[in-house]
């Protein structure tokens, strides 16, 4: 694409974009060439943005939910409109494969358009008093009410639909939102900043400001006009936020070592296409990418023969080249970690059987055999074209092998046996089963989220908008 964005971007307060007083400057992840000036928001300007949202909550809490269904579905229909120039700008800021990105901008559609839904359907019930002695002649009914200001703080791996994540639902229920995008991906977020104005949404409803996490996190984490802070990320900083956020509602989506288990009846050909996705798209660069793959060993030399053989016809490259699937890692840092994490687990006995090398800021795709548990590989969330396979006895060992983790995200189960499946549900310690798939499995409407250090809370529309409404009771004595 043309790479309009060479410019110096602005903070987007209160329908306004403002000139920042510092800068710094955005170079693309894949050929390290200039792509913006980006602006540094000071503790000020940050204070300037909660002010917005503050000052606006009350119309955004008294707007009719037709309206903002209204703006949201035109948003919806924006960016459709504009979806290859979107795509464009995922590519070029984040060297997600423009084939990819273009699949992100489409799950984004969708999930405005399913915020736009549920806007309408947020309500409460009522409650039959009388159930209890002294209830007589009394009529209770709940409501949901906003919360206020919403703090949205996204990574850079979903750029666009993680934001539509939170920004979606938080219009939908009437909230207002200050948003901190990742300092790797903010044209994204000034992009839907234009829809957004362009769909009518007021003023001060929704504000972007980009900066480092000690400026701009800390201010909205411990401001007490922002009500709830939505963040996507890592387990260290989440933790971080959860400890400094007091009574503030949080929800925390954070990372994952996610793993599939593949039983000894299963027909391997016919499941190495979708495993090999799992585990390559977008670099691995996902907290549901395919990391640990435990196979029965009456399975394991085929899976393994199979899944190599696929992955290494794999296309590395230019992230706005169709033709590519594996780009760059976000950062140079990025490369020279995983590598080490890699010679780790060579040191540690591991096999390394493809890849394991990198080309200028692209780590090929990496497959690892005979992984020890307490490699870094294993263990830890990669964020890599790096996958593990492993031989089991059963899946009964996989079981305790996948639970052997600090997080719990995401797992899947490749089965022919029913019982095997329904045990798998059963004592798999995450916050979602994937039977006969693999575990990178999502779409924008269902709940999403973790246990352990993946998180708390779940996202998915409707569940989000749970999240940034209270309860209130109203009670009403006709005695």
């Amino acid at each position: 694409m043309t790479v309009k964005n060479k410019e110096k971007k602005k903070l987007y307060i209160n329908g306004e974009w403002v000139e920042a007083k510092e800068y710094r400057s955005l170079f693309s992840p894949y050929s390290r060439e200039l792509i913006a000036e980006i602006p540094q928001a000071t503790v000020e300007e940050v204070d300037l943005a909660i002010e917005a949202a503050y000052q606006a909550r009350s119309k955004m809490a008294e707007m009719p939910s037709y309206q903002r269904a209204g703006i949201l579905e035109k948003l919806a229909g924006l960016l459709e409109q504009r979806s290859d120039e979107a795509a464009g700008i995922i590519a070029m800021e984040a060297a997600k494969p423009i084939t990819t990105a273009k699949g992100e901008v489409a799950r984004t559609v969708q999930t405005f358009k399913f915020a736009a839904e549920e806007a309408k359907r947020i309500n409460g019930e009522t409650i039959p008093m009388d159930a209890a002695p002294g209830g007589e002649g009394r009529v209770a009914y709940t409501v949901r009410e906003p919360l206020g200001v919403i703090g949205a703080i996204t990574p850079f791996n979903f750029p666009m639909n993680l934001v539509a994540h939170k920004v979606g639902p938080a219009i939908a229920a009437g909230n207002t939102v200050v948003l901190k995008p990742a300092g790797q991906t903010p044209l994204s977020a000034y992009f839907l900043a234009e829809l957004l104005e362009e769909a009518g949404l007021q003023a001060g409803a929704f504000n972007v400001v980009t900066g480092s996490g000690s400026v701009v996190g800390e201010k909205l984490v411990k401001d007490g006009r922002v009500k709830k802070i939505s963040f996507t990320g890592s387990p260290e900083v989440g933790i971080g936020i959860r400890n400094k956020a007091g009574l503030k509602h949080v929800t925390l989506e954070l990372g994952s070592n996610a793993a599939l288990i593949v039983d000894k009846d299963v027909d391997v050909e016919k499941i190495i296409p979708r495993c090999v996705t799992g585990a390559f798209a977008f670099q691995g660069q996902v907290c549901i990418s395919l990391q640990r793959v435990y196979v029965h060993k009456d399975s394991y030399d085929s899976f393994v023969e199979k899944f190599v053989e696929a992955a290494a016809k794999l296309k590395v490259g230019d992230p706005l080249d169709p033709e590519t699937d594996v780009s760059a890692l976000i950062a140079p840092k990025e490369v020279e970690r995983t590598l080490g994490w890699i010679e780790e687990a060579k040191q540690n006995g591991a096999k390394v059987v493809l890849g394991g090398v990198s080309e200028g800021n692209v780590l090929k795709p990496t497959v690892l055999l005979d992984v020890e548990p307490s490699a870094k590989v294993s263990c830890q969330e990669v964020f890599a074209p790096i996958v593990l396979i492993n031989k089991v006895e059963s899946v009964g060992e996989a079981i305790e092998m996948v639970n052997d983790s600090r997080y719990g995200l995401q797992a899947g189960i490749f089965t022919e046996n029913i019982r095997t499946a329904m045990d798998a549900t059963k004592n798999l310690h995450v916050g979602g089963v994937l039977v006969n798939d693999i575990p990178t499995f999502r779409v924008d409407h269902m709940p999403y989220g973790g246990v352990k250090e993946s998180g708390v809370g779940r996202e998915g529309i409707k569940y989000a908008i749970d999240e940034m409404t209270e309860m209130k009771l109203v009670i009403i004595n006709n005695n």
